[in-house]
This record gives structure tokens, C-alpha cells and sequence, in this order.
């Protein structure tokens, strides 16, 4: 059984330049930001750095890790903070902020954050169908 306020084990990412640019061509984000460090720059960033759906991926991926594979992901609401720069690390944290036990499992939410050398990068709540 899950209990509120329960702490989930911290997950370090990498953010590579060859994982920022890999995650973006694969959620089809061509945006030179996230690929080109020349174009990042003339833009007025440090270099290239996390797009917004692997940002969320990484938030689903935190949480289900957690889970396991039978869980169902219901609903994620995050908002971004810093740029996640390619060279820096995030560390992912969790707490349990709601259980709601019903006939098909226990609606489980997460608040979930992202944080790199900067700051906050991503927080957030994920919920899950734990069955």
C-alpha cells in the first residue's frame, strides 16, 4: 500500500549533448536549440538543452520507474523552470501527495522535480493507476 509523504528514490540524468539531441529528434523537436549549440547561442543561451516533451518524459519515466510496469499513467501537469544545459546533471526527487483508493487500484499522485546546477528545472505532479 502507498502512503502519502512516501519518498522516492532519486534518479540522476545526464543531460549529453548526445542525449539532448537524440530525445529531440526522437519527439520530433527540430528546433535548432536543441541540436545546434551555434544557432543555441545566437539565440542568447549557453549552449543546446532540453526540450519541453523529454522534460515531461523524464517526469513519466521518474514515476514509473517507481511503479512498475503496471501502472497506468492517468495525468502529468509540470511546469519548466531553468534550461537543462547539455554538460549539467538533474536529479530527479518525488514525494507521494495523494492516495485514492477505488474499485480498479489506488489513484497515486507524485509531486515530482527536476533539478539541475541552476535551480529547478522541472516540477510538477504525475498521477498513476496503481492496480
Amino acid at each position: 500500500m502507498t502512503r502519502v509523504g512516501e519518498v522516492l528514490p532519486e534518479l540522476v540524468i545526464e543531460a549529453s549533448v548526445r542525449n539532448i539531441v537524440a530525445t529531440a529528434i526522437a519527439s520530433r523537436d527540430y528546433q535548432d536549440v536543441h541540436h545546434d549549440i551555434a544557432s543555441a547561442q545566437e539565440r542568447g543561451s549557453k549552449t543546446i538543452f532540453t526540450n519541453i516533451l523529454t522534460s515531461n518524459g523524464y517526469c513519466l519515466r521518474y514515476v514509473t520507474d517507481w511503479t512498475g510496469p503496471e501502472a497506468v499513467v492517468k495525468r502529468a501537469s509540470i511546469r519548466l523552470g531553468v534550461p537543462n544545459y547539455a554538460g549539467d546533471t538533474m536529479t530527479m526527487t518525488g514525494t507521494v501527495d495523494a492516495v485514492d483508493p477505488g474499485p480498479d487500484g489506488e489513484l497515486v499522485t507524485v509531486a515530482v522535480r527536476g533539478r539541475n546546477s541552476l535551480g529547478d528545472h522541472v516540477t510538477g505532479t504525475v498521477t498513476v493507476l496503481l492496480r
